[in-house]
């Protein structure tokens, strides 16, 4: 059966966000989730008329990976989501892979009407047996005339055929350089752990420009890919090129993750600054001692929004992995998205180039709000032991008022100065023999993240672990900013340029913390508990 030339794809009725949301336990507050089945990588990702879309790799039909199509999602604020229907349908011929959108103002791809820009998507046509081109990944078009809510494939799919079993996540955007302006693709032989680059004038012809790869970690397939400009500490005259890569098995903290490279792209070839060219182990793959954009477990096909307000480049990952994913214990729907990340190049006093990453804050001008409460704590010795911040008889400044929220959803701000201490650090979602364990060890200067006792683990055997990042102290204060939803734990430190994110599943009534502290010497300068 051929690929149909062109077809409207309809909507899914069933997966429109009118329909009641599960009462699962593990259902985030504050991390977009389909209202039902399966979600994963997300696609797509463009703002447009002070609407933020988020299209995702999504199963209208069940909750395990298969019927891939594109699931979308619109908000105003990045927090607040609204489900609408299935954007890009997969058919007998094609199941429908990642890709992004862009808005052609300019209607170079001959799609727009007088008045009417089209919207654009470039995805992955995942041929299947029925297609003539069986088995192959190829890249192909999608456009819309109505914001995102209706989509049409278009008659000349795929417009980009490597006749590969393994092209596929095109990221694409416009560039302006030296030679004019252009649309430029990148994407991946997944296998090869390469990087490809495409130029084109009017997204349906496209021109090879380069390659990039393999380089740092290779132990699996490079997916996802995204490359964009940021100014170093905010100035343009230092402007550097980011080239994201996600790979999956080969992550830095096991199963997939998420690594970046810092260079220069001058409209042809990126050229990698942060590339590790020692250090290789017998395998072949390379010492982890080169950037991640997340030491957890479950922070995986990261990519940028297009066109966000302001210049700024704001991030969403899969919160999930894949060593587990098909498996985590939810009911009727399965993953969900990352708090949308702002990230911002920074240069260390080493010289070194490195991101950092701001949450969006689901409190931001909330402080006030009547279903908010607020604990703030000054400054204080912290004995060696545990402090219960839950507990109503624990302190009355601070446990009273947190025990009355009403979710397990909150934000800690905490500021530590270890001291002698061996260790310091939080008790996060404790309840009975429950309990997440952030910790910070000053003999090695690690963080850790402690998910062995969380909850519910048994239901993948990889699934309890302990996660590290390296964080030197500043000042020799320790800087903690944690968020907590139903079933995460995202932790930014040193202002964000160290983050942890993790999936958890505790029973819904371990809604404790407590701060501890193994040694004396430490000290509290500062804690702030935001809860709803």
């Amino acid at each position: 059966m051929n690929v149909p030339a062109s077809a409207v794809v309809s909507a899914v009725p069933e997966a429109a966000a009118s329909l009641p949301l599960s009462s699962d336990p593990f259902r985030p507050e504050w991390h977009y989730s389909a209202g039902k089945n399966w979600l994963n990588d997300p696609n797509g990702l463009i703002h447009l008329n002070g609407t933020y879309h988020l299209f995702y790799q999504h199963n209208p039909s069940g909750d395990a990976w298969g019927n891939m199509s594109w699931g979308h999602a619109t908000s105003a604020d990045l927090l607040h989501w609204e489900e609408q229907p299935v954007a890009i349908s997969c058919d007998g011929n094609e199941a429908i892979f990642s890709g992004s959108v862009v808005l052609d103002p300019d209607n170079t791809s001959g799609f727009g009407t007088p008045g009417k820009p089209p919207l654009v998507a470039v995805y992955t046509s995942a041929y299947t047996d029925a297609s003539p081109l069986r088995g192959r990944q190829a890249q192909s078009l999608a456009y819309s005339l109505d914001r995102g809510q209706t989509w049409t494939k278009y008659v000349g799919n795929p417009v980009l055929d490597r006749t590969s079993a393994n092209f596929r996540d095109p990221k694409v955007f416009r560039y302006d350089g030296p030679e004019g302006s252009y649309w430029v693709m990148a994407a991946v032989e997944a296998t090869d752990c390469v990087v490809v680059l495409y130029r084109s004038t009017n997204l349906k012809d496209w021109e090879f420009l380069s390659s990039f790869g393999p380089a740092n970690a290779t132990g699996g397939d490079w997916e996802c890919p995204d490359l964009f400009p940021l100014a170093v500490d905010g100035d343009p005259a230092d402007t550097k090129w980011v080239l994201v890569v996600n790979l999956n098995p080969g992550g830095i903290a096991g199963g997939s993750g998420a690594q970046y490279f810092v260079g220069t792209f001058d409209g042809v070839h990126f050229r990698s600054e942060t590339t590790v060219t020692e250090g290789l182990q017998p395998d072949g793959s390379r010492m982890p001692d080169y950037a991640w954009l997340d030491r957890g477990r479950d922070y995986y096909a990261a990519v940028s929004f297009n066109d966000a307000p302001g210049g700024r480049r704001i991030m969403i990952g899969w919160m999930n992995n894949w060593d587990y994913a098909g498996k985590t214990p939810t009911k009727g729907w399965r993953g969900a998205m990352s708090l949308a990340r702002e990230v911002t190049l920074t240069r260390l006093p080493s010289g070194g180039v490195v991101l950092r990453q701001a949450a969006v804050d689901p409190f931001d001008g909330l402080d006030d709000a009547p279903d908010v409460h607020r604990i703030p704590l000054g400054s204080r010795e912290l004995h060696p032991g545990t402090v219960d911040l839950v507990a109503p008889d624990s302190d009355a400044a601070v446990g009273a008022a947190v025990s009355t929220a009403a979710s397990a959803a909150a934000r800690i701000d905490v500021e530590i100065e270890p001291g002698t201490a061996a260790r310091v650090g939080l008790l996060l979602r404790t309840g009975g023999a429950e309990r997440t364990v952030l910790a910070y060890d000053t003999a090695t200067s690690r963080l850790s993240l402690d998910r062995r006792e969380s909850g519910a683990v048994e239901f993948h055997e990889g699934f309890a672990s302990v996660e590290h990042v390296h964080v030197p102290l500043d000042a020799g204060r320790l800087r903690l900013q944690v968020y907590l939803d139903a079933c995460s734990v995202e932790v930014f430190a040193q202002d964000g340029l160290a983050v942890l994110t993790d999936l958890v599943f505790p029973a819904e009534s371990s809604t404790g913390m407590a701060l501890f502290a193994e040694g004396h010497g430490a000290r509290v300068r500062m804690l702030d508990i935001r809860r709803r």
